[in-house]
């Protein structure tokens, strides 16, 4: 499988199996003194040996005029911790706690340290170093992204994307291991062109199989954002590549976006954890259920809430948080930063995105047309459809589905949720009946 352009950055951020900085890290290895870089040579080794093949996991560390103190623990720790109820408030303090702890930064003082230690009722590990480590925020930012390669990661709110291949298991294994060059090709497509409009999406991807997760690596205020137009261009450009393919080489895509919250960790490889991490959580899960019932070409955003800061170039330090509608206007602001790219040969000169109205028209309705989903375990989740007009020239690309191929509202049911009459009211109560004796099965219909 390719290694994608941005993926190449991770190899460049981590280190190698002997704890060897690699890649484009070398400009700032270089800033750090090769008594530091012995350091952190020492305590990748260490942590190696202390990781045990997966079996212990780190979760933070603290400076010593020695070495490095760091709280290891096993891996079913946490879960064992967060289930016990002796906490001042439940479970749920317990769980809070350390979704706070292994959030963000892992560097705490010393104090903070054995105040951690003592709550989990486990003893700090030292590690010896040759020289105390400096408190260069160089040094201190190579500390953390060794320490995070053994540990465990929790993040509250991030944007996730989903492609999933439609009918990938019909095809031969040529022609899928095609359709999978082809989505990755456009994913390193997607993050040069936007490179070139001075956007740096340091996108990471995990493969489902029959597509990928996607996700933004970086945190920062823009980067949900940044996501949605990576989205854009990678279905623009798997339009085109369609376009002027033969057979089945080039997939259809079901896509799906949504914010939320995950996990996020390093797998044992061998002896050694992955330069490559992996996400699971909520968000995963939300999008998995979305795509599944989501038809051939469809784009589904689903229904979320985030903080989105005003235009770049604000002064304003407020950053509101957005339901899912505003979020989607908010972005639009920023799409003639994609006027001019390329796409086979021919500049972007509009792009039109909307989430489908109840006039099923291009608008900024603000009450979208919202669809349930309810997945094979009766949970349901709520997504809006979006569709995209993206004007080239002499040519205009038409992404997602229209208004007439989406489902519609239970017949006999009004805008409200309630039957029109009692007859149909009824037979819905007869339906019901019928239903609640059978399996949960999963559907996708108008809110």
């Amino acid at each position: 499988m390719p290694v994608l352009s941005s993926d190449n950055k991770e190899h460049s951020s981590m280190s190698d199996s002997k704890g060897v900085p690699t890649g484009a890290d070398k400009a700032s290895e270089q800033a750090i003194s090769i008594v530091q870089r012995g350091n952190l040579k020492t305590l990748e080794s260490t942590l190696r040996k202390q990781w045990r093949l997966g079996q212990n996991i780190v979760l933070c560390w603290s400076s010593d005029e020695r070495g490095v103190l760091v709280i290891f623990v096993p891996h079913y720790f946490l879960g064992n911790y967060c289930a016990v109820d002796d906490a001042p408030g439940g479970p749920e303090d317990n769980e809070h706690f350390i979704r706070k702890l292994i959030s963000g930064g892992r560097h705490q003082t010393r104090e903070e340290l054995f105040d951690i230690a003592k709550r989990l009722g486990v003893s700090p590990t030292f590690i010896k170093l040759s020289t105390a480590l400096s408190t260069e925020p160089r040094v201190v930012d190579a500390v953390e992204q060794v320490i995070k390669r053994y540990g465990l990661s929790y993040v509250e709110s991030r944007a996730v994307l989903l492609f999933d291949i439609h009918e990938f298991s019909l095809f031969t294994p040529f022609e899928q291991a095609s359709q999978l060059n082809s989505l990755s090709y456009s994913l390193n497509s997607a993050y040069n062109k936007l490179l070139g409009q001075g956007v740096e999406i340091n996108f990471a991807r995990t493969t489902t199989g029959d597509g990928y997760y996607v996700w933004n690596r970086n945190l920062h205020s823009f980067a949900n954002q940044d996501l949605y137009y990576f989205m854009l261009l990678v279905l623009a450009d798997n339009a085109v590549a369609r376009a002027a393919s033969r057979g089945n080489t080039v997939p259809v895509v079901r896509t799906a976006f949504h914010v939320g919250s995950h996990y996020e960790l390093y797998q044992a490889e061998g002896v050694n954890p992955t330069v490559f991490s992996y996400i699971v959580g909520d968000v995963t899960i939300e999008l998995a259920r979305m795509v599944d019932l989501a038809q051939p070409h469809q784009i589904l955003i689903g229904d979320f809430d985030c903080e989105v800061p005003h235009a770049r170039d604000s002064a304003s330090t407020l950053a509101p948080v957005l339901s899912t509608p505003s979020f989607v206007r908010n972005c639009n602001r920023e799409l003639s930063t994609l006027e001019g790219i390329q796409l086979s040969n021919r500049p972007i000169r509009d792009v039109v995105c909307s989430l489908t109205s109840g006039d099923g028209e291009l608008s900024d309705d603000p009450l979208p047309r919202r669809f349930r989903i309810v997945d094979k375990h009766g949970l349901s989740r709520y997504a809006y459809n979006l569709q995209i007009r993206i004007e080239l020239e002499g040519e205009r690309l038409a992404l997602g589905l229209d208004a007439p191929q989406l489902p519609q509202r239970p017949r006999g049911e009004s805008e409200d949720g309630q039957p029109s009459d009692p007859a149909e009211a009824e037979a819905l109560f007869n339906d019901l009946a019928v239903l609640l004796q059978k399996r949960s099965q999963k559907s996708i219909q108008e809110d």
